[in-house]
């Protein structure tokens, strides 16, 4: 069953292309801090900017590198349908765990006209999918009914990115889901609720510069120990805040800058930290030991 840690991983870039000894040091760099599993070409891996050979090579050399080492999920969401169906059926041949599948950005869909996108793809494509509800970066919400309904006819869509922020939503996911399917939290301020009323694990942000700190708290969570993992939680808010300081995944790249592992580098329209965010940052990685 899907559940944990897993990193929604940053690409580093060097001179305009990808750094791939920076990738590699970030790919062991979580093979040896207990991350669970990697999502690869997410939103935070700045997926929009990335050209299709770009994220082909990307692929090619994370499968080279950590396949079978541990779970890879694979970002292959548009707001074409066409388009997903084919970086999908990309990711089953790469071998993938999991395809990630986000709901229809700019489109603006129905609920029914997400049902039938993501029915379609669940039926073309033979690989576990995993939605995605992020309503802030799409501008549309799917519904907890349409979450259920999708996963009661469609056996491969296995869970759900959950990031709306919406407790009653997710509680009455999990209340009427069927059993087997699973909820990761998409937003890691709300990591520990999100697992206290049923959840499964997450697919974080701040896993990128952390990955101890978060793998440590959702497995004491998924354990059930919540007086232990509210005081991790707590413990991690201030870095779960300082990670959306400004827009992910801007804070996260500079502080895997400040900590030495990639070049400050994004693809535009991301761009560095203003100064006295920085300043902030930095201060804050300090209070955490991680520069």
């Amino acid at each position: 069953m899907l559940q944990g840690t897993f990193v929604a991983l940053v690409t580093p870039f060097k001179n305009g292309s990808i750094d791939w000894t920076a990738l590699e040091a970030l790919l062991q760099y979580h093979l040896e801090n207990g991350t669970t599993g990697i999502v690869l070409l997410g939103t935070t891996a700045e997926t929009a900017g990335l050209a299709s050979d770009e994220k082909e090579a990307l692929l090619r050399f994370a499968f080279q590198k950590i396949g079978g080492k541990l779970p890879i999920m694979i970002g292959t969401g548009t707001n074409n349908l066409h388009q997903t169906l084919a970086s999908t059926q990309k990711a089953k041949e790469y071998g993938a765990d999991y395809a990630l599948v986000i709901t229809p950005y700019y489109i603006k869909p129905t609920q029914n006209g997400m049902i039938d996108y993501f029915g379609t793809i669940a039926g073309k494509v033979d690989i576990p999918i995993v939605m995605y509800n992020v309503p802030g970066r799409t501008s549309i919400n799917m519904t907890s009914a349409t979450t259920v309904a999708l996963a009661s006819k469609h056996k491969n869509i296995v869970g759900i990115k959950e990031a709306s922020g919406n407790l009653v939503q997710v509680t009455q996911i999990l209340r009427d889901a069927p059993k087997g399917f699973s909820v990761m939290c998409g937003e890691d301020a709300l990591n520990l609720p999100l697992i206290a009323v049923g959840g499964h694990g997450t697919i974080s942000v701040t896993a990128n510069v952390a990955p101890r700190l978060v793998s440590e708290h959702i497995a004491t969570c998924i354990k059930g120990d919540f007086a232990a993992g509210a005081k991790q939680h707590q413990h991690l808010a201030k870095l779960n805040d300082l990670m959306f300081i400004e827009t992910n995944p801007i804070p996260a790249k500079e502080a895997l800058h400040m900590m030495g592992f990639i070049e400050l580098e994004y693809r535009s329209p991301m761009c560095p930290l203003m100064p006295p965010n920085r300043e902030i940052l930095k201060a804050g990685l300090q209070e955490y030991k991680l520069i």
